[in-house]
């Protein structure tokens, strides 16, 4: 494992894109602040300009450079949370064009899984975590659903047998300044 995590650290730090399955489910992932590297990632997804993407951070104290203004509640629900949790935050800092969402918001989540956020901490830089698909298409549960033309596009593949397979993206709540809290995805 130690060996393909170097592999994918050298390929984020080149500004590439890998194929992981970080706490949730099959994803694409990049360095969050680098313009090549998400630029790389729309064209893979055939996404549209003005959609956001998730970033993945190894911490508080990662997240909190990435956010103009973390809400109190946002510490309280992460500590809350059972299962994967992203917060869209009102306004993200510091990151690639493209990543945060026409309004400035960020999607951010605390990444548990041990390998991703052993990958995000020796980047020192948040990465994007996007579902392995099409844009528009379905989400992937195996390495076997993802199309041809994603893996073929990546510099790297991360194949774990570790753990069981996620078959469900984490939930995602909206935060306001206010502390006002909006569901998105249960």
């Amino acid at each position: 494992m130690k060996e393909q995590l170097d592999k994918a650290l050298d390929i984020l730090r080149s500004g590439g894109v890998i194929l992981h399955r970080p706490d949730t489910i099959w994803g694409l992932s990049c360095d969050a602040t680098s313009p090549e590297a998400v630029q790389k990632i729309d064209a893979i997804k055939a996404r549209e300009t003005g959609k956001s993407y998730i970033i993945l951070v190894d911490s508080d104290a990662m997240m909190e450079r990435y956010v103009e203004a973390v809400p109190e509640v946002a510490y309280d629900l992460i500590d809350a949370a059972v299962d994967p949790l992203t917060i869209i935050y009102p306004h993200g800092k510091g990151l690639a064009s493209g990543v945060c969402a026409e309004d400035g918001s960020i999607g951010i989540r605390i990444v548990q899984d041990p390998l991703t956020r052993q990958l995000v901490q020796r980047l020192k830089h948040p990465i994007i975590s996007t579902s392995a698909n099409i844009s528009g298409q379905g989400s992937p549960q195996h390495l076997d659903e993802i199309a041809s033309s994603i893996k073929e596009s990546v510099e790297g593949i991360i194949e774990r047998n570790d753990r069981p397979a996620q078959s469900k993206a984490s939930a995602i709540i909206k935060l306001a300044l206010n502390g006002e809290v909006q569901i998105i995805r249960s």
